[in-house]
């Protein structure tokens, strides 16, 4: 692997293939819930994905959780049920500060640092910029062809939305496209097949470091140049931690482990938001007219089909959930693609209704944890369903075409969307 050796399609297919797995895993939740709220012992191994224990996975108490009350108890209580375990699992392969692998007040003293970069009173100055973006630099030069893969936009759109509001220089695609192809890279290197897992361990071995090198670039000139800026960069630069300011290094490192989540969540949202309003019957007559429903569009999206389908804690101490007692250092698989359809709390759980009343669910998480690119996820993927209502008039799935389909144990999207339009 090398600088020109990998490519973004590539590696964003190489972590879909990695998270796939086998089984739906929609039914078999569904199953489980009706059998029982608790599994004892690894669920997640019966799909055959990474979870982000890394090795650790299968060598310790495990247990599954699949109630809505019950995934919420365990996501809110950052006391006891933690993430450090994180760090010798998926977050060996971002070699120092990864936030999702911290607990207590440096988690909490993390958070507020990258916290107002990511506000929606900070978000919200990008909307113009964002929606420019998407409609000039994509989708006005795709308009005129009447038929796409929607999914080479989905690909391509938030990773350059994304970087420039982190602060890397937008006039180059070709280098944050390679940026977002070595996180990718790192992401793929937690692989459990071990036919694949040295040379995916290899490759995230090397990308580590051609991504800690291109940010620590940029990183040092934007200092140099007087750390101006509203991006996460110059926020970072100019931010204090704990009385002190943070070297380039930590700059540098939280920046990447913050770059593979940064578009390829969102390109997976978008591929499940666009499949549900091409194929649920007089959906994208209803949005195309109304455009107040796209956010519950979203929202709907993200609970019927959440990217994580699952999050995994680690017991800080005793706890017992149904009867069953779960010993200190156990792991936790919350079933988040459970919760999100449980009877109990959603009426008709299985069905896609984007008129159904707001609960919460847990598809960006929740609690001290909650995804922090939230509200720029989400005002990225309004932009982009509003310009392709109004620049591809008629949108309709390609009959000459295999329909789109909502796949993956973990990490789960649609491949391709092929579409036509007038």
């Amino acid at each position: 692997m090398s600088t020109d050796t990998i490519d973004l399609e590539s590696a964003y297919s190489a972590v879909s293939d990695t998270y796939k797995g086998t089984g739906d895993i929609h039914a078999a939740c569904r199953a489980a819930r009706a059998r029982s709220p608790i599994f004892v012992g690894d669920f997640i191994r019966q799909f055959g994905v990474p979870t982000n224990a890394g090795m650790q996975q299968g060598t310790r108490p495990t247990f599954a959780l699949f109630r809505h009350q019950d995934v919420m108890a365990v996501l809110r209580d950052a006391s006891a049920y933690t993430s450090g375990f994180i760090a010798e699992g998926l977050g060996a392969f971002f070699d120092g500060l990864i936030i999702l692998a911290m607990d207590g007040d440096q988690h909490r003293d993390v958070r507020a640092l990258l916290q107002p970069a990511f506000m929606p009173e900070t978000v919200n100055k990008w909307r113009d910029q964002i929606d420019a973006v998407i409609r000039k630099d994509f989708l006005e030069p795709m308009a005129a062809r009447g038929k796409a893969d929607l999914m080479e936009f989905g690909l391509e759109f938030p990773i350059r939305e994304m970087y420039a509001l982190m602060g890397f220089p937008t006039d180059n695609p070709d280098a944050y496209r390679r940026y977002a192809g070595w996180a990718l890279a790192m992401v793929g290197g937690n692989q459990i097949d071990p036919a694949k897992a040295g040379e995916a361990r290899r490759n995230a071995g090397i990308a580590v470091k051609l991504l800690y090198d291109a940010i620590l670039e940029v990183v040092v000139r934007r200092r140099a140049d007087g750390s101006r800026g509203d991006d996460l960069i110059g926020r970072l630069l100019r931010a204090e931690h704990q009385g002190r300011r943070l070297d380039d290094h930590e700059v540098t490192t939280f920046v990447r482990s913050l770059l593979p989540a940064a578009g390829e969540t969102t390109t997976r949202t978008f591929s499940s938001v666009m499949t549900l309003l091409l194929t649920t019957p007089g959906l994208q007559a209803r949005v195309r007219a109304d455009r107040s429903l796209v956010p519950k569009l979203i929202d709907e999206a993200v609970r019927f089909e959440p990217v994580a389908t699952f999050k995994v804690r680690e017991t800080a101490r005793d706890v017992e959930f149904h009867g069953v007692t779960i010993p200190k250092g156990s792991f936790i698989q919350c079933m988040v693609a459970s919760a999100n359809r449980d009877e109990a709390v959603f009426e008709r759980p299985d069905e896609f209704d984007i008129d159904r009343k707001v609960k919460p669910s847990f598809g960006f998480g929740f609690g001290p944890h909650m995804c922090i690119g939230q509200f720029v996820a989400k005002l990225e993927l309004a932009c982009a369903v509003n310009a392709i209502l109004d620049l591809l008039p008629g949108l309709r799935l390609d009959p000459d075409m295999p329909a789109p389909v909502i796949e993956g144990a973990q990490l789960r999207g649609a491949a391709h969307i092929h579409v036509l339009w007038d």
